[in-house]
């Protein structure tokens, strides 16, 4: 982290987190506006170094000391199962440096206009929302929980995809944010991460989507991309690794320049994300109870089984998948899954269909198919080879995902969604 400021919103958004059990954003005011929910944080700044876990004992036992002196009793505790019924909207924290004020808002243009028009009325937290532990809740009450729409358990989240200003990344994108999150996308082409952010957020009338350029093989590029994502939102609870590369070429004849290429933005780039995602979110773990959050890569069916003169992404792919296991082994402790989705070929997209740079054309190019003559050939080769007799597509994805993000219990794991062409074994 570049300061202590960078760090203070995400353990106040796990505070948050844990007591209203949903989503929401942190903002730092630069005006300091008085607060009936304070935090002295003046104990984990000894000696000019920032203590973490000092902070988030303060946060934790500074929200313990203000929920137990306005919670409800009697029949409107039992109503309200035993939790809160509103939280506060504005944060003071007491730091080396003086107070600052924070902000909170379950929706990032509400906690834009709370911090304009200084409004510090309460956060009046739905039913809906209120969390009951599965021990003390109805056996007809869980499965009414589990035979809802799976895209409701993104509602309100703040997502990330890496490579979404185009492509699969581009389903991802909207699908997050037709399923109800704010979502960041993140790509190398800034124009096209800006445009489609823009298209977006006219289209649903509200900010839904914040673009960001970001090198994901460039380890300052992925430092500076988690800094601002805390800056403007406070957190992060689902981060998609999708942006990927693919250099076709025999053994015989690939340069190592392209070699390096496609293990830099594919395998490296996923270590890089994972690092500075898994930093935020472990802030958020130290105050967040029981919320989970999610790292998923986009990997490929390449990475479950080899593919022909296409070696470096295969390679690229099934190393992602070993750091996927080995990152889910060493980041539960925090709460945090890490996951894999491996689509099949994704034949619409512009990485096989582009008319000038596409695989169909490359692979045409390079005879990789006996006897094509033609792009359609190309196609028509791959199709064939799919059970489903069709390529994957973003909806087929998008289901995968949300599997992911409602599966508590499930961390490592690497999910085929090709169609039947490759399966687990």
């Amino acid at each position: 982290m570049k300061n202590h400021e960078s760090s203070i919103a995400p353990l106040l958004r796990g505070l948050y987190l844990h007591n209203a059990g949903r989503s929401v954003v942190v903002l730092q005011g630069k005006q300091q506006i008085k607060s009936d929910f304070q935090i002295d944080m003046q104990e984990a700044f000894r000696d000019g170094v920032y203590n973490e876990v000092l902070a988030a004992k303060s946060a934790a036992e500074a929200c313990a000391s203000w929920l137990f002196e306005r919670a409800p009793s009697g029949a409107e505790a039992l109503q309200a199962n035993q939790r809160p019924l509103s939280l506060p909207s504005c944060v003071n924290v007491q730091t080396d440096s003086g107070l600052e004020a924070y902000w909170v808002d379950w929706d990032l243009d509400n906690c834009r206009k709370r911090i304009h028009a200084e409004d510090t009325s309460a956060l009046e937290i739905p039913f809906a929302y209120k969390r009951i532990g599965t021990e003390t809740k109805a056996a007809t009450d869980i499965y009414q929980t589990l035979l809802q729409n799976r895209s409701r358990f993104a509602e309100g989240k703040i997502a990330l995809v890496t490579g979404g200003a185009q492509g699969f990344g581009e389903e991802l994108v909207r699908g997050l944010i037709a399923a109800g999150a704010l979502v960041f996308i993140a790509d190398l082409n800034g124009e096209g991460a800006a445009a489609l952010a823009e298209r977006l957020n006219t289209q649903y009338g509200k900010t839904v989507a914040l673009p960001a350029v970001c090198n994901v093989a460039d380890e300052e590029s992925v430092r500076d991309l988690f800094s601002h994502i805390e800056q403007q939102v406070g957190g992060l609870d689902i981060c998609i690794s999708n942006a990927g590369v693919l250099k076709a070429g025999s053994v015989l004849d690939q340069d190592l320049g392209a070699f390096k290429l496609v293990t830099d933005v594919n395998y490296i780039a996923f270590f890089l994300v994972t690092k500075y995602a898994a930093r935020l979110m472990r802030l958020q773990a130290m105050t967040a109870g029981d919320w989970y959050t999610d790292i998923v890569q986009i990997n490929s069916k390449s990475g479950l089984e080899g593919s022909n003169k296409n070696g470096a992404y295969a390679g690229s792919k099934f190393g992602g998948i070993g750091l996927v296991q080995s990152f889910a082994m060493e980041l539960v402790d925090y709460r945090i899954k890490v996951n894999a989705i491996c689509p099949g070929n994704f034949f619409d997209g512009p990485l096989w269909s582009d008319p000038e740079k596409g695989l169909f054309v490359q692979y045409l190019a390079a005879g990789k198919v006996p006897g094509a003559k033609t792009v359609a050939d190309v196609r028509a080769f791959y199709e064939a080879k799919v059970p489903m007799k069709r390529g994957c597509t973003g909806p087929d994805v998008l289901k995968a995902l949300f599997y992911i993000i409602e599966q508590e219990y499930e961390t490592g794991q690497a999910v085929p969604v090709t169609g039947g062409q490759v399966m687990l074994h």
